[in-house]
């Protein structure tokens, strides 16, 4: 009966049982203690990174001049120009391309009826635009329009793929969310990239390491520093002028590619032969499928508000290369246009700003470069927009 006892056979395997259990689990219990460890200690160098770096304690005194610092100057800067400005509000997004001057656009305010404002970032590209605006206009409803800058409405994949690269990670390092680390990762291809930007959203300490060994080096210099920056960042932008400088004698014949260059100007040769006079690199699609991703996003964002989002063609180079150079594939830009609310400037608007005396190297608009992109494209937008 079973009330009466166990059998015999039932009593050694319980023996047996209990002689394992006595036998192993002096080996178990300091396993399971090493990984209880090991988890614990990890959460606490994840919990550590948190507190100084996702809540302003340490980004606060980022060196101003860094990329990320750079980034948070012109996110405060403009997110205190929001409190400012009217509901006519036009914010611009590119990279150090996009060279106009607010204050020379705002004087056509009276005929646009639109402010424009710049929130731009030298370096950046679509997934770091994206990330600026999501923090800048977390309801979608902050802007009139959002204007975006770029090279080209068609798509050429160069031998450098933008997607791949891993300045975003520092310029985003303090708007990325924990939320963000996996598809922030994932949006790069290489394995290298993809654990480079994995770690670095994650723990955000890797991405700053340098800048707190220098904060460290030079503590009171660093703090006077960005007080210093905070209070005169605005009208320092706001007033910045850029050089006369000019590359006027620039030649190049495009049949054989041989360029002439103005005497003593060796950086302007460097930079001609290495991003203008070079072979077509094999079109892949790379670069649209990034185009089509990132302001895919933002224009998702702005689907049925009252926002529009508005894509310019800037001035291309001193001389540009003719399209026949290359058979792009693609033109991602010219796709948006089919959607609801996207608008596009007409692609030659700026044709005339593509001349020697109007760039002070091969990519970047001078000083009068500047002040004619600056009336001509308010004056396209605010057509754009009536």
């Amino acid at each position: 009966m079973g009330s009466a006892g166990a059998s015999p056979c039932c009593n050694e395997i319980a023996l047996s049982d209990a002689t394992w259990i006595l036998t192993v689990s002096p080996h178990v219990r300091p396993l399971r203690a090493i990984i209880l460890a090991i988890i614990l200690a990890i959460a606490g160098v994840i919990a550590l990174d948190a507190l100084l770096f996702r809540t302003g304690l340490y980004t606060s005194i980022l060196q101003p001049d860094s990329s990320t610092g750079t980034f948070e100057l012109v996110l405060r800067r403009e997110r205190q120009a929001q409190a400012q400005e009217g509901r006519n509000l036009v914010v611009t997004l590119g990279n150090s391309r996009f060279a106009y001057y607010p204050r020379v656009a705002n004087q056509q305010t009276p005929t646009t009826g639109l402010t424009l404002r710049q929130a731009g970032v030298a370096g950046t590209g679509p997934r770091s635009w994206y990330y600026m605006l999501r923090d800048l206009d977390p309801t979608g409803d902050r802007y009139r329009a959002i204007v975006f800058g770029v090279d080209d409405y068609d798509d050429e994949d160069g031998a450098y793929d933008i997607a791949d690269d891993p300045s975003d990670l520092h310029y985003l390092a303090a708007r990325l969310r924990f939320s963000d680390v996996i598809p922030f990762a994932l949006s790069f291809g290489p394995a290298a990239a993809r654990w480079e930007a994995f770690r670095g959203s994650l723990l955000k300490g890797i991405v700053f390491q340098s800048d707190i060994l220098a904060f460290l080096g030079h503590p009171r210099k660093r703090i006077a520093d960005v007080e210093l920056t905070n209070r005169g960042y605005p009208e320092w932008t706001y007033g910045f002028v850029e050089t006369d400088r000019n590359v006027a004698r620039l030649k190049i014949d495009w049949t054989t590619l041989p360029a002439t260059f103005p005497p003593g100007n060796a950086e302007l040769r460097e930079e001609i032969n290495r991003f203008v006079l070079y072979r077509p690199d094999p079109q892949t699609g790379r670069r649209a499928a990034f185009r089509r991703k990132w302001f895919g996003r933002v224009l998702d964002r702005y689907r049925g508000t009252g926002t529009k989002v508005v894509f310019v063609r800037l001035p291309r180079r001193p001389i540009p290369r003719p399209d026949k150079l290359v058979q792009k594939k693609s033109g991602s830009i010219r796709e948006f246009a089919a959607r609801p609310g996207v608008l596009l400037v007409d692609e030659h608007a700026f044709d005339p700003l593509e001349s020697p005396e109007l760039f002070k190297d091969a990519f970047h608009l001078n000083n009068e470069g500047c002040m004619q992109l600056s009336v001509r494209m308010a004056e396209e937008v605010g057509k754009l927009l009536r």
